[in-house]
C-alpha cells in the first residue's frame, strides 16, 4: 500500500493527505526544521532538514502524515511492515506509528533506523516497533499516522524520503532488488 512515491505535488502524499513538518516548538522547545520536495541525484523526495535542540525540554523534528481522514483508521494488517527508500546523513532516526486509541501526543509505537548517505531501501517489520509511553500492543489494523523523526539528542537532521509503503517482507525484498538493478 503506497503512501509516498516522491511524485508530489508539493507535500501531497500518494494517499491524498498532506505531509507536515512538526517541531518541538509546539511544546516550548527550540528545534527548527523545514520540509520540502526536492530532486536529489535524479530522485524526487521529501527532504526534512533542521536542528534538534534539547533546550527548553525539547528534542525532536519530524515529518508526519495522517494515514486516513480525521477520526478514521487505516487497516494495514495484510502487511507485515514498512518499506522505505531513504537517504540521509548517516544519523539514527525513528519511525513512529500512532493510533486514535492513543490518548496522549507522546504515545506511539517506535522503531529506529539509520539513513546512510546513499539511497537505501529499508524494510522495518511491525515486530520491530515498540510501544512508547503506552501499554497498547502494536496494532496495524488501527493506524492513524506515521512520522519520520529526528529525536532525543542534539543533531542536524537531514533525511530524504523517496518512497514509503506498507509491504510484506517479500514485497520489500523485491523493491530492494529492483532498486539495486536500477543503480
Amino acid at each position: 500500500m503506497l503512501l509516498e512515491d516522491g511524485a508530489g505535488p508539493g507535500l501531497i502524499a500518494g494517499n491524498g493527505q498532506t505531509w507536515r513538518c512538526i517541531c518541538d516548538s509546539v511544546m516550548g522547545g527550540v528545534s527548527t526544521a523545514s520540509l520540502e520536495r526536492e530532486v536529489l541525484d535524479g530522485v524526487s523526495a521529501l527532504c526534512l532538514r533542521g536542528d534538534v535542540s534539547l533546550q527548553n525540554n525539547g528534542g525532536f523534528v519530524q515529518m508526519s502524515l495522517d494515514l486516513a481522514p480525521p477520526r478514521a483508521v487505516l487497516d494495514a494488517s495484510e502487511y507485515s511492515g514498512l518499506s522505505l527508500l531513504v537517504r540521509g546523513n548517516s544519523e539514527r532516526y525513528n519511525i513512529h506509528l500512532r493510533s486514535h486509541d492513543m490518548t496522549r501526543v507522546w504515545q506511539s509505537w517506535r522503531a529506529e533506523f539509520r539513513a546512510p548517505g546513499e539511497w537505501t531501501h529499508l524494510y522495518i517489520p511491525f515486530s520491530s516497533f515498540h510501544p512508547h509511553r503506552t501499554d497498547l500492543p502494536v496494532n496495524p489494523a488501527r493506524l492513524s499516522r506515521v512520522g519520520l523523526v529526528a529525536i532525543g539528542r542534539e543533531m542536524r537532521a537531514d533525511l530524504a524520503l523517496a518512497r514509503l509503503e506498507f509491504a510484506t517482507a517479500s514485497q520489500a525484498a523485491l523493491a530492494s532488488l529492483r532498486g539495486a538493478t536500477e543503480a
